[in-house]
């Protein structure tokens, strides 16, 4: 049943960074798979055009551009300050101009949290904004209330020395280290923020909060957003493309796992944004390649680390179908940064991860998968000086990808059950899928 009767006109706004806009741009197909009422102006630069135009859409989403005003030489991951900078001082202008262009004019915009000038932005458009948190709810609460940190005197902090200090003030969040928290203390993070908390603030002013979060992994923190708001916050996660895997598919890297042992196979993607160090990445190779484990890696493919790789030992390729992947009987562990979208689709598919955090949410994600959810291992000793040595790293992937110890069968059970949460979430009346019908109802002013 069509939750909308009245034809609906959406302005989606993604912060321009790959994570933010795949999450932004799964809600947008969620929801106009909902209603043949719904039209969705998806909104990114003229360079991101070129990189989305060949995904498949539903043709009630189209893009809609401006000029790239960041420039080029401010990619986010050698200038990731600068390139914050230029978001909060180049996008506004043309992305109004563009609104007050379209037609017929938005009944609502959807804006990533971190574009948080669409807030005011809309106020003068006179159009509801509901803003769209991509990150866990915990990192949002964490970032909202960020000064409970000064007050308690626990920031700023020097990890080497308190990191192992206890923070239990945070609404909702389950106690959690200092070292666990968002990267903040020192580099980018510290740089970037008074963006990150202004953006996090900027929901006071919003008329929605939607949270890429599934309730039931988040539900503490969800009812203290909830106890916050005055207006409705809606967790409609996990937003990854779920919806697209009954489609057929066939490559080279889905044939090779065909061919592969069940539950034999480690997927490793460190995500497309920051990695480690050339020095840590030759010892990370060397040491999955000792381990004796095979895997399908997510790198490039012209590497001289991969010349040697060949389809008895393993995969290389430069880019897959991440949540298919997963979900392939194969897979028997999922290498992660630890990523919002890359932990929910782990979650999603059953697959146990070995989590390697790099940088900002990925801390306090990589907690929640290992400590919170138990359904998944962390590296000791990842984010600090010292080098992860290939010998421990080849130990470390063996005893993951035993799924007959003790341990192993125990965090193959939690996470199936966890797997169940997230797939009862999207399900016909489960809480993700009623929560988006209520929020068409509430834009649409059938609520």
């Amino acid at each position: 049943m069509d939750p909308i009767s009245k034809r609906i006109h959406l302005a989606a706004l993604p912060y321009p960074g790959r994570g933010h806009i795949n999450a932004l741009i799964n809600f947008c197909k969620i929801l106009s798979l909902k209603s043949p009422n719904i039209s969705i102006s998806f909104i990114v630069t003229d360079e991101w055009l070129t990189f989305l135009a060949a995904d498949p859409k539903p043709p009630n989403i189209h893009f809609v551009t401006f000029p790239n005003v960041i420039p080029s030489e401010l990619h986010r991951a050698n200038d990731f300050p600068g390139f914050v900078r230029s978001i909060q001082t180049h996008m506004e202008a043309p992305v109004e101009t563009l609104l007050r262009r379209l037609h017929p004019p938005p009944t609502a915009i959807i804006a990533d949290t971190f574009v948080y000038w669409a807030v005011q932005l809309g106020k003068r458009l006179d159009v509801p904004v509901a803003s769209l948190w991509p990150m866990s709810a915990t990192v949002f609460s964490i970032l909202y209330h960020f000064d409970l940190l000064k007050e308690n005197g626990h920031f700023p902090a020097d990890l080497s020395e308190r990191g192992e200090e206890i923070v239990d003030y945070f609404p909702g969040v389950s106690k959690i280290r200092l070292a666990d928290l968002p990267s903040f203390f020192s580099g980018n993070g510290l740089q970037t923020l008074g963006f990150s908390v202004k953006s996090a603030r900027s929901v006071d002013k919003a008329q929605f909060l939607i949270s890429t979060s599934v309730y039931e992994l988040e539900s503490s923190v969800i009812d203290s957003l909830k106890a916050n708001f005055p207006f409705p916050v809606y967790t409609i996660g996990p937003s990854t493309p779920y919806f697209e895997l009954e489609s057929s598919a066939s490559n080279d890297y889905l044939q090779w796992l065909d061919s592969q042992a069940e539950g034999s196979v480690l997927y490793i993607s460190q995500g497309s944004f920051l990695s480690v160090s050339n020095t840590q990445m030759d010892e990370i190779v060397a040491g999955v390649k000792a381990s004796g484990v095979r895997f399908l890696w997510v790198a490039r493919g012209d590497d001289d680390r991969w010349k040697d790789v060949d389809r008895e030992t393993g995969m290389v390729v430069g880019w897959c179908d991440q949540l298919r992947v997963l979900c392939h009987g194969a897979v028997g562990g999922f290498w992660t940064h630890g990523g919002w979208n890359s932990t929910v689709e782990g979650v999603f598919a059953g697959v146990p991860m070995l989590v390697w955090p790099i940088f900002w949410d990925q801390f306090p994600n990589s907690k929640k998968i290992a400590e919170d959810w138990q359904v998944g291992v962390r590296f000791k000793g990842v984010g600090g000086k010292d080098l992860v040595r290939r010998e421990e790293i080849a130990e470390f992937v063996k005893r993951f990808m035993n799924s007959e110890s003790v341990e192993g069968k125990e965090m193959r059970k939690r996470v199936s059950e966890f797997q169940e949460i997230c797939r009862g979430a999207v399900a016909k009346g489960g809480s993700s899928d009623s929560n988006i019908d209520a929020f068409l109802k509430h834009i649409s002013g059938d609520l």
